[in-house]
């Protein structure tokens, strides 16, 4: 017998983001370019806490297809309490009803319930206290803010 599908909330993430720099249509989609500015990280971890910030320079490199569903790839780093810092790479999509999604690319609030937002992050990070999350698979549930982006990380068990 297979062992049963379980996860644990690790921590959540409160990601503050600039405007949009749009690229336009390149044929399949249109791509965006949503900066990174601050943010926070905070949660139980594996067990001892895991509280951080995000720090300034990392992006989110959006493409929007035509039926409106947004592939994400955020890439940015977080400076933990402790000084380590850990790279995360955040790759998911976001999709929902039309006039939800158009409300989301001009900076509006939106119903977190209509649109479904997931993600798989990927951690790198020299600190032994934090191998442990280049050591398990993660998911991500998001919510999209007018201002920042909202994700809680459960691990896979």
């Amino acid at each position: 017998m297979v062992a049963p599908l379980a996860s644990r909330h690790v921590f959540s993430l409160s990601i503050s983001v600039g405007q949009p720099i749009e690229a336009g249509d390149f044929g399949y989609g249109a791509r965006r370019i949503i900066p990174i500015l601050a943010g926070e990280l905070s949660g139980p971890g594996a067990g001892g806490g895991i509280n951080g910030r995000i720090r300034n320079g990392g992006a989110d490199y959006q493409v929007i297809r035509p039926n409106g569903l947004t592939e994400l790839e955020a890439k940015y780093a977080v400076e933990l309490d402790d000084g380590a810092v850990i790279y995360i790479e955040n790759i998911g999509i976001r999709f929902g009803p039309a006039d939800a999604l158009e409300k989301i690319r001009r900076g509006e609030a939106v119903d977190p319930a209509l649109i479904y937002f997931r993600s798989m992050p990927r951690f790198e990070t020299g600190h032994p206290a934090w191998r442990w999350l280049m050591e398990a698979l993660f998911v991500g549930v998001g919510t999209r803010r007018p201002d920042r982006v909202e994700l809680d990380v459960h691990q896979i068990l």
